[in-house]
């Protein structure tokens, strides 16, 4: 597995790391085998966080008594000294980790989020003790935000930067990459496959392949997909013209309008799963319909029917997307989309 260097942390860390969100759905049986089969792969750089239940906890039965050679990266959304103080040695204890590589202030993307893990008396004072220490090695930052990710380069406080990056999402090409480069700042890649909305997994790799110096970190949660994109990473980069073709008929189709799942609207007063409802369309793509139009799928389309149109969501979606409006319309969607289903099966 090919490694590049991250940014000024000098670390040498695979092309392809593991992103750990979806092992969260699994039983811990299962999440840890899938971590496993990242290690039998030769994927050195792990990514989680604080806030993914028990993502670490999982990972760190995994990867205990394999810990050599690992680049192990957590994240806090803290933004107080006590609350990250917590959340790091929880982190710790977890991952059964005597130190961690790569420290993260999550979900920085909003200005006065960034003013506050700056503060140098704020939680920023924790997390540099923590490294002169030796219980971290690096600091980095993550962000949904084109504005606060270019000013967290810029301040120079930050090691890398993870940001989603995704031949639809594709603005970081022109206006971060370059900014990151000159100032020696690892990018790490988030949503390559825009929170699953992009189900070729060939053309999204093959385009970040275009890019030599960024990690990518999809979250995985079975063993044939991280099997299947380590298989891209190791073939030819070169995109064919069928594949740019491709890429570009997804372009047209999606535009910018969609849903990367993300979950940054959470909580919803209504208790509505909006990235369920956001993404519905995909599921009866890619799921036998009988499971798509009945059970836990079907409750959460006719919860979101109860939508009160609030607007908490559109607040913290850091996409600034319709999310009322768009709820409204994939409500109507799959209503006639279930009565179509039901004519023909009765």
């Amino acid at each position: 597995m090919e490694k590049v260097r991250l940014g000024k942390t000098n670390m040498m860390v695979t092309r392809l790391g593991f992103g750990g969100i979806p092992i969260q759905r699994l039983s811990e049986e299962d999440a840890v085998t899938v971590v496993r089969k990242c290690l039998d792969l030769r994927i050195t750089f792990i990514d989680t966080a604080n806030a993914y239940t028990t993502s670490e906890e999982r990972i760190g039965k995994a990867i205990a008594g394999r810990r050599k050679g690992l680049i192990l990266a957590t994240k806090s959304g803290a933004r107080d000294r006590e609350g990250i103080e917590r959340h790091l040695n929880l982190s710790l204890e977890r991952l059964g980790a005597d130190y961690i590589d790569l420290y993260q202030f999550h979900g920085v993307s909003t200005f006065k989020d960034l003013e506050t893990v700056l503060d140098p008396k704020g939680p920023r004072a924790v997390v540099e003790d923590a490294r002169k220490a030796g219980r971290i090695r690096h600091i980095g930052i993550t962000s949904h935000t084109m504005d606060v990710a270019k000013e967290a380069v810029k301040s120079g406080q930050f090691e890398t930067l993870m940001f989603p990056f995704n031949f639809i999402t594709s603005e970081p090409a022109e206006e971060l990459l370059p900014l990151a480069k000159e100032y020696d700042v690892g990018f790490i890649v988030m949503k390559p496959l825009a929170g699953g909305m992009l189900d070729n997994a060939a053309v999204a790799f093959k385009y970040l392949l275009q890019f030599p110096d960024v990690v990518t970190i999809p979250g995985i949660e079975q063993t044939w997909e991280i099997e299947e994109i380590a298989k891209i990473y190791q073939g030819p980069k070169q995109m064919t013209e069928a594949e740019l073709a491709e890429m570009q008929r997804m372009r047209d189709e999606l535009g910018t309008r969609f849903c990367r799942r993300c979950d940054y609207c959470q909580p919803c007063p209504q208790e509505i799963s909006i990235s369920t409802v956001m993404n519905i369309q995909s599921f009866v793509r890619r799921m036998p319909p009988g499971r798509v139009f009945s059970g836990g799928i079907a409750t959460a389309m006719e919860r979101a029917a109860t939508c009160t149109e609030c607007g908490d969501c559109e607040e913290k979606c850091p996409y600034n997307l319709p999310i009322r409006e768009m709820i409204a319309e994939r409500v109507k969607w799959f209503e006639e989309a279930r009565e179509e289903y039901r004519k023909q099966t009765a």
